[in-house]
């Protein structure tokens, strides 16, 4: 465990580790599987204690890792739709454009900043975003907004967790890191169910011919 302790701290003091940050970060805006939260919520909680990396600069670097892979996003959107490649004719995925093309016409601003929070969601709502020529800077601008919102949040979790863990860095990593995907799937479900009930409101609301 020591051993396992002593590599964490090594990689974490490493300037290359902010590159892998930023890489993690901008892929995830438009391919899900890369755990970019893990990155980052493990990095800072071994910087609650370790002072490495530096938490302010991991807090830049994933603000714009992420800014720049959702408007990657948008741009693929935009240029090839959302029906292109095989996993975006998955049911799930197609659900979740449906449901991201009807949202973006009602609430666009709250769901774009939502949506970062939710890594299969973000990636449905950047790319119906560009799919369905979403104003460009109005985009950019909110974007800008959700990168950084999402990366306080990320990192914020990781040092508030990891300061309790001075001695054993895995530990305080993995545990911020449950806490960070606890978080985000409360967060899904929450999506989900006002998802299902939109449909039942509206038509409380549609009045009687």
């Amino acid at each position: 465990m020591q051993a396992i302790n002593d590599f964490i701290l090594a990689a974490a003091g490493q300037p290359w580790v902010l590159f892998l940050v930023l890489a993690c970060c901008v892929i995830d805006g438009f391919f899900p599987p890369i755990p970019s939260e893990s990155v980052v919520v493990g990095l800072s909680a071994v910087a609650a204690t370790a002072d490495v990396p530096n938490p302010w600069l991991l807090m830049l670097v994933a603000a714009l890792g992420a800014f720049s892979g959702d408007n990657i996003a948008y741009l693929i959107g935009r240029r090839v739709g959302t029906t292109r490649w095989s996993w975006m004719r998955r049911p799930r995925m197609q659900s979740a454009f449906r449901w991201a093309g009807g949202e973006l016409r009602k609430r666009p601003a709250s769901l774009i900043l939502v949506a970062r929070f939710v890594p299969i969601g973000r990636v449905a709502v950047n790319l119906t975003a560009g799919a369905t020529q979403y104003h460009h800077l109005r985009f950019i601008a909110l974007t800008t907004l959700s990168a950084v919102l999402w990366a306080v949040y990320s990192v914020g979790i990781g040092l508030f967790f990891g300061q309790w863990f001075e001695e054993n860095h895995l530990l305080g990593a993995v545990i911020a890191i449950v806490c960070a995907v606890a978080l985000g799937i409360v967060v899904d479900v929450v999506i989900n169910r006002l998802r299902r009930q939109t449909p039942v409101v509206e038509r409380m609301r549609e009045p009687e011919a």
